[in-house]
């Protein structure tokens, strides 16, 4: 900024001064005013704006002169970005000069040349008018001037040739005048991909639809790794380039941007076409889809003010919108076209642009590409569409509309005090709902909040009850199988009052009971070719030994004790049926005995320090359970109360597999 650029201006100066001055009524009633023949590309705004030279960036012409009026509303001030000042030197830039002027306290600024540039891109002013000069005399060289303006709103305010490149943080937030649209420079990429870094940004916000050129904005966007290709894409009026590798790429930040879903499509006709081998083909109107595989909708051919409707199913906030041609093998498309919007499909109203006349977007210049178009500010409809105003052939088009949902904000309810008990009257209206003070409620939908809430609590309580119950079932089980001590598997026919328990036992019947194999006792083994050992005489005796038959429950026999949890039902050889009569089971046979072996002998009931037990115990000998053997010759031995006499040795006995 050129804070003491007042310079006392020569005549020519003083004369543009007292002509732009005569722009002053226009200026005062609009954004601002231009005149002369030196005034290149130029958008004045209310709150921004951008103007330019003639012929900017060429060289600008001879004798030329231009003025503008800035206009800011009132309480606000101006900001001005120089974005290129290029004129040819000259001794106080007397050939040509740019000089900003403020007609309200009589300030100016500059004049500017080659050999005096603005000492800062941002100028600030303190005034809501000022009026910009600019002429030239003969001269060779020069770019001219381009120079953006807004009010001291935006701060942050830039010029349309910056570029990404300018910046070195991650995240950008600038605000981007109106107008850059037809300034000078390139941009590579498209809005799903990105922008190179090298584009120039403010015109890539345009291109993506962030901004409209015709009002500019702000913008926000950060800077990310670069990618290896940017394709090419034509979007709100502007083509993009197609970009090789860069270090880092521009990503917009665009809100709102999802492809919407149309439920139902509509057109004024469509086109029944017969081909030329009696082919038929119809371009009804459901196929205008984006998303449609071949040809597209297509209006009569001799059809007037063919258009095309989409029905959202509900009103939406629709941002934007892309159309493509009809297909590959057919070059038909429409190049530009209106877009109107209704609540109720009756009544319908025009978009409009910033001027306040019905806006023409765009279309495609061929039947493959897509085209993106904006819509600054939203639409806020359920019912869009879509009138063609100039076509290649036929109206052709496909169509899909971009947005989202409607934020609906509920203002909350005023605060209504209750009204105390002894002052309320009987009434026949439904009781309110209460508002709480700072919360939005729907009556309508607080009941069918309630039932939903109720259900789920109800089932899962439900669910609760029944794991509940099917736990206690499982431990009422397992509690009634510890207690139980009776083994009911293989006997079929013991009753329930058979079954004993721990304390029903003498010590003399527990100490008669099989008891639990050793670690590596092979005699043992499961095998079905042998039943379990007997205990008999060695020498003949005239007592019965024990049978591996299973007795009958007449006889006393008592079923095996569990002692320990490693004693389970069929771990423990069951007895076998009885054999078949003679001669069909085997014989038993007697171990021999080692020669030179001391006998010793022991009694079951009965046994002494000097007596070593036998390896396998069994139950005790019941009356007339001597082996049949034994009975038939008879036995020295003497029948004693409790057991085996001391003279008879015991030896395991194995019958034979049957």
């Amino acid at each position: 900024m050129r804070a003491g650029g007042r310079a006392a201006p020569g005549a020519l100066a003083l004369a543009l001064v007292r002509r732009c001055l005569l722009l002053g009524p226009l200026g005062l009633r609009s954004a601002g005013a231009q005149d002369g023949n030196g005034c290149g590309h130029t958008l004045l705004t209310p709150h921004s704006g951008t103007l330019s030279s003639k012929n900017y960036p060429g060289t600008y012409p001879n004798h030329t002169m231009c003025c503008w009026q800035l206009q800011a509303p009132p309480g606000t001030s101006l900001l001005l970005a120089f974005g290129d000042v290029d004129l040819e030197p000259s001794e106080h830039c007397a050939l040509s000069s740019l000089l900003l002027t403020d007609p309200q306290t009589g300030t100016a600024y500059g004049p500017y040349c080659r050999n005096s540039v603005p000492s800062a891109p941002l100028l600030v002013t303190n005034s809501s008018t000022v009026t910009i000069l600019f002429n030239s005399t003969s001269h060779r060289s020069g770019r001219g001037l381009l120079l953006s303006y807004a009010t001291s709103q935006h701060p942050d305010l830039v010029s349309c040739l910056v570029r990404g490149t300018h910046y070195t943080q991650e995240h950008i937030s600038v605000y981007c005048p109106a107008g850059c649209k037809d300034i000078h420079g390139d941009i590579w990429g498209n809005p799903s991909q990105g922008y190179r870094d090298t584009s120039v940004l403010c015109k890539a916000a345009v291109h993506a639809g962030v901004i409209a050129d015709e009002l500019g904005g702000q913008v926000t966007l950060s800077r990310e790794k670069g990618i290896t290709l940017y394709e090419s894409a034509f979007a709100n009026g502007l083509r993009s380039k197609r970009g090789s590798l860069s270090e880092k790429r521009l990503i917009f930040h665009k809100a709102c941007d999802d492809v919407l879903e149309v439920v139902t499509f509509n057109a004024s006709s469509w086109w029944h076409e017969v081909g030329m081998l009696g082919q038929d083909r119809d371009w009804v109107a459901e196929r205008a889809a984006l998303s449609t595989t071949g040809h597209s909708w297509a209006a009569e051919p001799d059809a007037k003010a063919a258009w095309l409707e989409l029905d959202l199913g509900i009103r939406r906030n629709v941002t934007g919108i892309i159309t493509k041609g009809s297909s590959e093998q057919h070059n038909y498309y429409v190049t530009s076209y209106h877009v109107s919007s209704s609540r109720d499909g009756k009544n319908w109203r025009p978009y409009r642009g910033s001027s306040g006349q019905e806006k023409v977007f765009e279309g495609n210049a061929d039947s493959q590409g897509e085209v993106s178009n904006a819509f600054i500010p939203p639409i806020v409809a359920r019912y869009i569409r879509v009138t063609p105003q100039s076509w290649h052939q036929h109206v052709a088009l496909k169509v899909a509309l971009v947005g989202c949902q409607v934020a609906r904000v509920r203002a909350p309810r005023p605060y209504v005090p209750s009204v105390p008990k002894e002052v309320l009257e009987p009434t026949s209206h439904p009781a309110s709902h209460t508002p709480i003070s700072g919360i939005a409620l729907d009556p309508e939908k607080a009941d069918s909040t309630l039932l939903v809430m109720l259900l789920i609590g109800g089932f899962v309580l439900f669910c609760s009850c029944l794991l509940l119950l099917a736990f206690l079932c499982h431990r009422k089980r397992k509690s009634a199988a510890e207690l139980n001590c009776g083994i009911t598997k293989g006997y079929p026919k013991l009753e329930s009052s058979q079954v004993c328990s721990l304390q029903s036992l003498s010590a003399s019947s527990l100490a008669s009971f099989p008891m639990a194999p050793m670690p590596g006792d092979l005699s043992r083994t499961h095998s079905p070719e042998y039943a379990e050992p007997d205990l008999v005489q060695v020498s003949p005796c005239s007592q019965t030994g024990a049978s591996t038959f299973k007795p009958h429950l007449e006889e006393g026999y008592t079923l095996p004790l569990v002692l320990s949890h490693y004693d389970v039902p069929g771990k423990h050889h069951e007895y076998a049926e009885p054999l078949p009569p003679e001669p069909e089971y085997a014989m038993p046979f007697s171990e021999p005995e080692p020669a030179g072996m001391h006998h010793r002998t022991c009694s079951i009931t009965s046994i002494t320090a000097g007596c070593s037990l036998v390896q396998y115990q069994t139950p005790n000998l019941r009356p007339r359970e001597l082996p049949a053997r034994v009975e038939q010759t008879g036995s020295p031995c003497s029948e004693r109360s409790h057991g085996w006499p001391r003279d008879c040795l015991l030896a395991h006995v194995y019958h034979e597999a049957l």
